[in-house]
């Protein structure tokens, strides 16, 4: 099924999964707050579109690729959503917070628009060779009758359904939490260790092949060995998942003590760096702290 695709969100993620609905015989019209990214949208043989409502018009499906809660809140306004084709959805790719989606998925509701939430794990290049992974959340019907678009930017097996709304946002923030705490906890750990007289090469390999061990430690730690802390994401960004997901667990009535040190870590990194681009700018700061660079 060949959709008219109105895609709003065209940076480093956006961008290579305007390619990938393009490649796959869908009809994309694109749009971004930024006008130079027209000419890089133009070249995967997409349209382009002056405004949100200019992309929506006629649309079967809404896919929103944007950095946060607030530019979903920008993007989905009742204009907009007044303009798309009879029965479209809108697929939601954003790493959302649930309380404001749940806003606009009944604003959707209210025009009949279908809602997917579909938020995406995985790097620019992920998305460029068509495995990312998706966190769905939102009905099985609707899942199922969008699958094959969804299948145009990853395969089946890396599509789960996590259940119903608000499900998939609060996977992806899980995710990102036990991600930047892994990183903090592994820092510190090897701040410890080198300070302890270990060679840190040695204390990874040895890590990585213990019950320690994690994707974190064999993957990523040797962008960190390099200096590279990871200039893909802001560390605004970054406390602002942080506050969500924890403030999640407020409203649940579950611990969250772990959950509130990672986001404590992450608000003094950000007072210390800025909004800074860097994944791994919290480790940047316990580096400074140990006066220490985790350095083979």
């Amino acid at each position: 099924m060949l959709s008219r695709v109105a895609l709003v969100g065209v940076g480093r993620m956006g961008t290579p999964l305007c390619g990938r609905f393009v490649t796959a015989g869908h009809v994309v019209t694109a749009f971004d707050l930024r006008p130079e990214r027209e000419e890089a949208v133009r070249s995967l043989g997409a349209d382009w579109a002056s405004s949100v409502t200019a992309a929506a018009a006629g649309a079967d499906v809404l896919v929103t690729v944007v950095p946060g809660p607030d530019e979903a809140e920008a993007a989905l306004q009742d204009a907009v959503l007044s303009v798309l084709a009879s029965g479209a959805v809108w697929i939601d790719m954003t790493s959302n917070a649930p309380a404001v989606a749940e806003v606009l998925r009944e604003r959707a509701r209210a025009h009949g628009v279908d809602v997917l939430e579909a938020p995406v794990g995985g790097s620019p290049d992920d998305a460029e060779q068509g495995r990312l992974r998706l966190f769905v959340g939102g009905s099985p019907e609707v899942l199922d009758r969008y699958r094959p678009l969804l299948e145009a930017v990853t395969t089946s097996d890396r599509i789960s359904h996590m259940g119903g709304p608000g499900t998939g946002y609060t996977t992806k923030l899980l995710i990102n939490l036990l991600w930047f705490g892994q990183a903090a906890a592994t820092a510190e750990a090897l701040l410890l260790g080198r300070r302890a007289g270990i060679d840190l090469g040695v204390l990874r390999d040895t890590l990585a092949d213990s019950a320690a061990g994690s994707d974190f430690i064999r993957r990523d730690l040797s962008a960190l060995f390099a200096g590279n802390y990871l200039p893909s994401y802001g560390l605004d960004r970054i406390r602002d998942q942080l506050e969500v997901i924890t403030g999640e667990a407020r409203d649940l009535g579950t611990p969250h003590a772990i959950a509130d040190a990672v986001l404590r870590l992450h608000r003094r990194a950000l007072e210390r760096f800025g909004p800074a681009n860097g994944e791994l700018l919290a480790v940047a700061l316990l580096e400074e702290v140990a006066g220490t660079l985790l350095r083979p």
